[in-house]
Parts: C-alpha cells; sequence; structure tokens
C-alpha cells in the first residue's frame, strides 16, 4: 500500500468506526432503538404489505439470521413487528412491522436525519456529496454484487430527473 493509500484507508475505517456509535446513541436516546432496528424496521416499512420472510430480511439487513432472530425477538416484545408463518412455505416466517412500528420510525426519522445531517451531510460539499455516492456505488458493487442491500439499488433524485 501506498502511503497515500494508507491514509485513505485509514480514513475510511475510523469513519466506519466513528459513526455506528453517534447514530445509535441519538436514536436510543430519542426512540430506544438501536442503529440496526431501526435499519431493520426501514425495512419492513418498505416492503410489500410492511411484510418480509426473515431470511430475504437478514439479506436486505446484512445480518446472520440467529442476529436477526434475537433483534427481531426484541422488537416483536415491543409491539413494533410481530411474525408469523409464511403462507406460501411454512417452513419459512415472515415480519411483519405494526402500526407501533410505523409509529415509532415516524417519531424517528426527524432525529435520525437531523442527525445524519449534522454530522455527515453537513461536512460535505454538493460536489464531496457527489463523491461520496459514487465511491460508496463502487465499493458497494464489490461487496454487495448481487444488490441485497437497499442502498446498492438506490439513485439520487437527481439522477433520476435526469434520466427523465
Amino acid at each position: 500500500m501506498s502511503g497515500e493509500e494508507a491514509a485513505a484507508w485509514q480514513r475510511l475505517i475510523a469513519v466506519v468506526e466513528l459513526l455506528p456509535p453517534v447514530l445509535d446513541a441519538q436514536l436510543l436516546r430519542d426512540v430506544k432503538l438501536t442503529h440496526f432496528e431501526y435499519v431493520t424496521l426501514m425495512v419492513l416499512a418498505d416492503a410489500a404489505d410492511h411484510t418480509a420472510r426473515m431470511t430475504a430480511l437478514a439479506a436486505s439487513t446484512n445480518a446472520t439470521l440467529p442476529r436477526l432472530s434475537h433483534v427481531v425477538r426484541r422488537l416483536e416484545e415491543r409491539g413494533l413487528v410481530e411474525r408469523f408463518p409464511c403462507p406460501e412455505d411454512r417452513r419459512a416466517t415472515n415480519a411483519r412491522i405494526t402500526p407501533e412500528g410505523l409509529a415509532l420510525l415516524d417519531a424517528a426519522a426527524p432525529g435520525h436525519h437531523d442527525t445524519v445531517r449534522s454530522t455527515v451531510l453537513d461536512a460535505l460539499s454538493t460536489e464531496q456529496l457527489d463523491q461520496l455516492y459514487a465511491i460508496a456505488g463502487s465499493l458497494l458493487e464489490r461487496l454487495d454484487p448481487e444488490g441485497r442491500l437497499t442502498a446498492t439499488a438506490c439513485h439520487p433524485a437527481k439522477a433520476l430527473d435526469q434520466a427523465q
């Protein structure tokens, strides 16, 4: 690794290490959710009928099935998610976000967005934000070539506007 490559790598690792606790702290303080729980609820909220198979939910959140089962159990105990047998395959289990879970997501969103803005977005110029999007896209093509994570397939609104 060149000195420039090592410096860039070390900065990326620092961001990867420092950002999750900031996101967790705000969500835990405001709505008693970890960032992973928030993402899990978001994936369910965006799913058809607010429902997903646990295996698909695990893939979409980059979690192992045991980790996701543990998290969904905690969310279920809080009344934010419900689990039930999959009607198409009785061997599988589905998870569905409840109205209470949707309400909590609505309550969490403003504080979460403010934290993302103040911690990340406000630190970047428009040009840097475009660069971040492109850099993350290049890395995601290698890390998630199947496009399991929602972020892998996301496109900025301006790119969609330019395509029309």
